[in-house]
């Protein structure tokens, strides 16, 4: 039987559910509300909207076609929308937020956002609102209407002051981000819970101006501390690594559970752009990430966090459009906590490097399931990864109906500091079925020829990649490409069941 997940908004109710196997040619999900049918999607989602507020509807899904079988059937739903609530225009007494994309609008938003419970919205109408880092709390609602942009001004002492976060697998002091819900601590629970942030706008920051603001200034003030590395500066990833690590993201999630990000084009945080540590139950659907020319400028990236699930999205990133990790050796290792259940579906890159796992995964990485997406235009496609040091694991990680560049499942070099875990990571227990693979890549508008599928594990007995299974995979290549489209190194037991290749493009 169908297991439904969902949420609902005032007016809708966002219904999604994992791709059960063997659907039969040519399938579409049926939509039945209150016993009338409401629609049909041959993809695993589906909103139904023009609903009457705090209503309840009788919902229920299931395959098109004469004696379905039950595991393609949903159970009878009820489910209640949300009721109508105070609507808390930012442009009304008391705030009266100006959105002129002049005036700096920080002390009225953050009175909005304190004055908002569970029987107000804060509603932004259309209009550029220039703002600072603000600060949400649990059983809250955002909406942005459409022409709305919440924009976070280019200037560090606006992102002030700091707040405990990690980032690529350090906890550390860092800026605050332009919208933050949680307080980090990964020995505690959740305190932060139940924040739904939608509509049609625009959420943004200062990209790269702030980003690089932010790294002068935090690079003078660790300037004795990178001048005592010495040599030891050559095993990080660049320059800026070290001061970059304080660089605010677009939407910090920390210790959080059940928050819900729907509808609205997400652009240029200073790094990652959406980032979920040590939470539960992190939805984002239908959205626009933005961030082309912004070094590690992520989409989503949850981190050390359960449950989380990402559908319905396009990326234009300038790193990775999603980036699943889990801590960074040896502090990682200690906190041991893994990403766990995560569900990436229906998503699509048009400029970006792909779906990555590490090269953070110190805490371990499991249960990753991606179906339905395009990363054919993207730089390396699925690609898993960490280096020898890292210790933790990546397993259980399975990918179908997909199109991809590359796969890349493999040891690297870079970003290779810290003192090393006790063993080497473990990667295994994976598979890729009915997937094409183009086994070119995309970077900065140009094609590339590459290898499409490249396994390469560690040099240390018992470290190899291992127990991966490939099925239903059809390659593009070229006449040129032959002896490079498979690269296996430091395997074991890897199947390849109708793997095929064709010349020319799909």
């Amino acid at each position: 039987m169908l297991k439904i997940n969902y949420f609902a908004t005032g007016n809708s109710i966002t219904l999604y559910w994992e791709k059960p196997a063997d659907l039969p040619k040519g399938y579409c999900f049926l939509v039945y509300v209150d016993g009338k049918k409401a629609g049909e999607n041959p993809k695993t989602h589906f909103t139904i909207r023009q609903l009457q507020a705090d209503t309840v509807y009788k919902i229920q899904i299931a395959l098109l076609g004469e004696d379905v079988a039950e595991k393609f059937v949903s159970e009878e739903m009820l489910l209640v929308t949300r009721k109508e609530k105070r609507k808390l225009d930012v442009t009304k007494a008391p705030y009266l937020a100006v959105g002129d994309g002049v005036n700096l609008n920080t002390k009225a938003l953050q009175q909005a956002m304190d004055d908002c419970d569970g029987d107000s919205v804060v509603y932004f109408p259309a209009g550029i609102f220039m703002t600072g880092a603000l600060r949400l709390h649990s059983d809250m609602e955002v909406y942005l209407e459409e022409g709305a942009v919440l924009q976070g001004t280019a200037e560090p002492e606006d992102y002030l002051p700091r707040i405990h976060s990690r980032f690529e697998g350090y906890e550390m002091e860092c800026y605050s981000s332009l919208l933050n819900m949680g307080e980090l601590d990964h020995k505690a629970g959740y305190n932060c819970k139940n924040v739904l942030i939608h509509g049609k706008g625009t959420i943004a920051s200062g990209g790269r101006t702030l980003a690089q603001k932010v790294i002068d200034s935090e690079r003078e003030r660790l300037k004795a501390y990178i001048e005592s590395l010495g040599d030891e500066i050559n095993t990080y990833e660049n320059f800026d690594t070290i001061p970059g690590r304080v660089r605010p993201r677009l939407i910090n999630i920390s210790n959080c559970q059940n928050i819900v990000i729907s509808g609205l084009k997400l652009e240029n945080g200073a790094s990652w752009n959406v980032h979920m540590i040590y939470s539960d139950s992190i939805v984002t659907h239908d959205c626009t990430f933005r961030s082309e020319n912004v070094w590690n400028g992520d989409g989503w990236d949850p981190d050390s966090s359960t449950n989380c699930t990402i559908f319905d999205c396009m990326f234009y990133t300038g790193d990775d459009s999603v980036a699943i990790k889990s801590g960074k050796n040896p502090e990682g290792n200690v906190i041991n906590r893994p990403c766990d259940c995560i569900r990436i579906f229906d998503c699509r890159c048009a400029y970006g490097h792909g779906i990555t796992m590490g090269s953070e995964m110190s805490g371990g990485i499991r249960d990753v399931k991606i179906w339905d997406c395009d990363m054919s235009r993207s730089v390396y496609g699925i690609e898993i990864k960490g280096t020898k040091k890292r210790g933790g694991y990546v397993r259980e990680i399975h990918v179908k109906d997909s199109k991809v560049s590359r796969i890349l499942f493999h040891s690297v070099g870079y970003n290779d500091d810290g003192v090393a875990a006790p063993i080497p990571p473990v990667f295994e227990r994976c598979s890729f079925e009915n997937m094409q693979i183009y086994g070119e890549y995309t970077f900065k508008g140009e094609r590339h020829t590459c290898e499409a599928i490249e396994l390469a594990g560690f040099d240390v007995p018992g470290h190899q990649i291992r127990d991966i299974f490939f099925k239903n995979i059809l390659i593009s290549c070229k006449e040129e490409d032959a002896g490079k489209i498979v690269v296996l190194k430091n395997c074991e037991n890897i199947t390849l069941e109708n793997v095929k290749c064709m010349r020319g493009d799909f």
